[in-house]
């Protein structure tokens, strides 16, 4: 499991294949909410611009198949949210799912709207595993889902993955040292609307 949390680990090892089944996983199974996503993308366009890494991806297959599974995700997780119900959040709080996250999740997608949040969530960790199902549980309309699905599905992947492949093109040699400080900056940034609310909430 901790090789599936290491985006490097991910892209090196198992190259576009791992990046896509990680995806799908990520937004489309409640199990998915410590999966990596922004990282991971960030890390595959690096691995798509430069051959650092020790492998070096096609940014044409990750453009292709990285939306794809980002959207299928999405999808399957709507139709369980519309199958199963709420009974899928009435579960006890464990180390990975708790109802701290359902709330915060039922917080954004209510305060804006389906359509923004869906695009905005994809970029947010949490949200982006618990927005699809929370959308069937609520009933959202199927059209206007898929149609958000697929436009926040190519707009996250493809804007991540640009900007680590045009990163790599720029780095020579080794990019062990400035690997680790930008997935770090990715993950504070993408934790920034959590912090936000939560502070929020102790004023």
């Amino acid at each position: 499991m901790a090789d599936f949390l290491n985006p490097e680990a991910i892209v090196s090892s198992l190259g576009t294949i791992g990046v896509v089944i990680t995806l799908f996983i990520e937004v489309g199974l409640l199990v998915g909410i410590v999966l990596p996503g922004d990282s991971l993308l960030f890390v595959a366009g690096l691995a798509a611009g430069t051959d650092a890494l020790g492998v070096q991806l096609s940014l044409t297959a990750l453009l292709i198949f990285c939306p794809i599974a980002a959207f299928l995700g999405a999808e399957l997780g709507y139709y369980i949210g519309v199958r199963y119900g709420r009974s899928l959040f009435d579960r006890p709080d464990g180390r990975i799912f708790n109802q701290e996250r359902v709330r915060y999740a039922e917080h954004w997608f209510n305060r804006y709207g389906p359509g923004k949040a869906i695009i905005f969530g994809r970029y947010v960790p949490i949200v982006r595993t618990l927005m699809s199902p929370l959308a069937g549980i609520l009933r959202m309309d199927k059209k206007k889902f898929t149609f958000w699905n697929g436009l926040s599905a190519v707009i996250w992947t493809t804007s991540i993955l640009i900007v680590g492949y045009l990163l790599g093109e720029r780095v020579s040699g080794s990019i062990d040292k400035y690997l680790l400080p930008i997935v770090g900056l990715l993950i504070v940034l993408s934790l920034i609307p959590v912090l936000r609310e939560v502070l929020k909430k102790k004023k």
